[in-house]
């Protein structure tokens, strides 16, 4: 049998649970990073949050406090960055290794599945953590990048490149943030592809309740209301656009 023969014997429902995960996968990235909406998200409240901090960063003396949230922002990218290759080393071997999958399955159908459609499974799995990889180194470099102009703001805050400065610092950290918030959707629905071996209605219910569970997190968590209902954030003043 070909590969295409064997690729055959994923169902129609595989291929609609499957596009299902894409959907909500690329839906939910776009409905939490919208903005100008009635009902932000934390990741865009937390833009605003981010901003405060460099404005607020100015006039802290010293700034050890602003180098310490940084790196620990670093660290966190680093950890799960490493995380993300131990695991795709795990899955990799999984997929060299069908057999005891195929034994397990067994037990649980009397169905022969040939391992090719395993290991397809598997790749989907893969991808999800090679894209959450990706976005954590991304999102440490661009720490890195906002550590460097943070130091390049003047100490002096009657120089007329402080916040300009300040504010490129902000806009780099948002976007690292952003990064390091994907790479974290990713390893959401990557464990809820694992239901895929159990099957394309496993993999519908798991990842509608994965999109909930980020879902819930983003929009109607209580963090997010303690973020949304604390003190109003001062917006940019003239200070900003000197």
């Amino acid at each position: 049998m070909t590969i295409l023969d064997h690729l055959s014997l994923l169902t129609p429902l595989d291929a609609a649970a499957l596009a299902l995960l894409a959907f909500c996968w690329f839906f939910m990235s776009w409905w939490i990073e919208r903005p100008n909406t009635a009902r932000p998200s934390v990741t865009a409240i937390m833009v605003e949050y981010r901003r405060e901090w460099m404005r607020q960063m100015v006039t802290r003396d010293p700034r050890i406090f602003d180098a310490a949230i940084l790196s620990d922002l670093r660290q966190a990218t680093s950890f799960f960055g490493s995380g993300c290759m131990i695991a795709i080393g795990g899955v990799l071997a999984m997929i060299g290794n069908t057999e005891q999958i195929q034994m397990v399955a067994s037990d649980l159908t009397s169905e022969e599945i040939p391992s090719i459609v395993w290991q397809v499974k598997l790749m989907v799995v893969v991808l999800f953590l090679t894209h959450a990889f990706l976005k954590f180194v991304w999102s440490n470099r661009l720490f890195g990048y906002c550590a460097v102009i943070m130091a390049a703001v003047p100490n002096d805050i009657t120089q007329p490149t402080v916040y300009p400065r300040a504010a490129q610092a902000a806009d780099i950290n948002v976007r690292a943030a952003w990064n390091f918030n994907r790479g974290l959707r990713a390893i959401y629905y990557s464990l809820g592809t694992l239901a895929w071996l159990l099957g394309p209605i496993p993999l519908i219910l798991a990842t509608l309740m994965v999109t909930y569970i980020i879902w819930q997190r983003e929009f109607w968590s209580l963090p997010r209301d303690i973020l949304q209902n604390g003190p109003a954030l001062p917006a940019a003043t003239e200070e900003t656009s000197t």
